[in-house]
């Protein structure tokens, strides 16, 4: 597994050099001119923990986590005044963890994001389908957020049971959301569970539309190693279909495919905080992407507190770019979007991307991975698949690594990529 993603990161950035993380980082944050910029918050609080999810998080203990939001306050201030006068920033949006845990703070925060930057696009949060009530939703809307993703993971019983998870009442969050309406309501779903059919996930996107969504997210199972999880991984050619037919169904709707992973019902619904030239993030395992550096917070919520009060950033560990890293970095997760613009490639970089990476372009389209036209490459059904399928393997050689190692160290010495 790492092999293959090591050749492919060796050909991609012409080079043999290893992606190096550190543990040291900037104390001033250069983002004034930085373009396409996002902001991320991490709330790390849940009420129970679920054996598959991989992300940073602990049980919601109430000091804690006041505690904890007087120290992102505190990130949010330094970090702000960097810039000269206010920041304009794309988006805003709140994971975690179980952010809506927080609510009756979350318009304290955002207050304070503003005091810095100007969010154009909206603000996002992320909710367990236990917090969508409609006091809890009314809080959200009068602290300015604007979309919602609820993480349903299945309406199905046979599946919650796989996953852990509670029963999802559809009727009662019907009646919140039409009670409380939200730009975008996104509902996420994880798919290639065992046996499960596109029938199934038929079912599930046919209630979330029904109960109120006009966005869905459906994400592929990922069997980290240090999550604890049961549930056997589907085998490719299983998954390949399922995504396959997942996706017909979704293009026969009418719904518009805006990433590998989602559709909604109408174009203005969007709902994705990774799709961005540039971020800063806010809160413990946040990221910062920059054009010359990834930074990444210390996952222990101790020691993110302990080291705020003592004046200084929570960065655990910096990552300096080469071009080319920058590049294939870019790349990446621009294509999760199913689209790569060479003029936007060319006004980042300030280079062709046909001189930089023209022939894997073309070897792409040639394989069928994507087609081109007037300078934009989308992905196919089958570029997409294995994107999937590639991204799978990134993710468990390169974040399952790094994410095991800062589960266990709030700031280890330095990792090797």
């Amino acid at each position: 597994m790492s092999f293959l993603t090591d050749c492919t990161r060796a050909w991609l950035t012409r080079s043999r050099k290893p992606f190096l993380f550190q543990n040291e980082y900037d104390r001033t944050l250069t983002f004034d001119t930085e373009r396409g910029l996002g902001l991320y918050i991490h709330i790390p609080f849940c009420k129970s923990i679920c054996n598959f999810c991989p992300y940073c998080k602990e049980i919601y203990d109430e000091k804690k986590a006041n505690d904890y939001i007087d120290a992102l306050l505190c990130e949010i201030r330094t970090v702000g005044g960097m810039a000269k006068g206010k920041r304009e920033v794309t988006s805003l949006y709140f994971g975690g963890g179980t952010p809506a845990l927080v609510a009756d703070r979350i318009g304290e925060i955002v207050n304070t994001v503003k005091e810095y930057f100007v969010i154009t696009e909206g603000i996002g949060l992320e909710l367990h389908p236990d917090n969508v009530t409609v006091p809890t939703l009314k809080t959200l809307r009068a602290a300015g957020v604007t979309k919602i993703s609820i993480g349903i993971q299945s309406f199905l019983e046979k599946y919650r049971r796989i996953l852990g998870r509670s029963r999802a009442d559809a009727a009662k969050l019907r009646e919140a959301l039409a009670a409380v309406p939200f730009e975008t309501v996104s509902m996420d779903f994880i798919f290639a569970l065992p046996e499960q059919t596109a029938e199934d996930l038929r079912r599930d996107i046919d209630t979330a539309i029904a109960v109120g969504a006009n966005h869905v997210a459906i994400y592929p199972f990922i069997d980290f190693t240090f999550t604890g999880s049961k549930v056997r991984a589907m085998p490719k050619k299983e998954k390949r279909a399922l995504l396959d037919a997942i996706t017909r169904d979704c293009l026969a709707r009418g719904m518009t495919r805006d990433s590998i992973w989602t559709f909604s019902t109408e174009k203005s619904a969007r709902y994705s905080s990774m799709t961005r030239d540039n971020f800063l993030g806010f809160g413990c395992s946040a990221t910062t992407l920059l054009r010359h550096q990834f930074k990444i917070n210390t996952f222990s919520v101790r020691e993110y507190c302990a080291r705020i009060r003592a004046g200084e950033l929570p960065t655990s560990l910096t990552l300096r770019f080469t071009e080319r890293q920058r590049m294939i970095y870019y790349l990446f997760w621009t294509a999760y979007s199913t689209r790569v613009s060479e003029a936007d490639f060319e006004a980042f970089f300030g280079v062709k991307l046909s001189k930089m990476y023209g022939m894997e372009m073309r070897l792409m389209k040639l394989l069928g991975f994507a087609t081109e036209r007037d300078g934009v490459w989308e992905m196919t059904a089958k570029g997409a698949f294995y994107y999937h399928y590639y991204e799978n393997f990134y993710t468990l050689a390169y974040i399952d690594k790094m994410w095991g190692i800062m589960r266990q160290e709030a700031f280890p010495s330095e990792i090797r990529l």
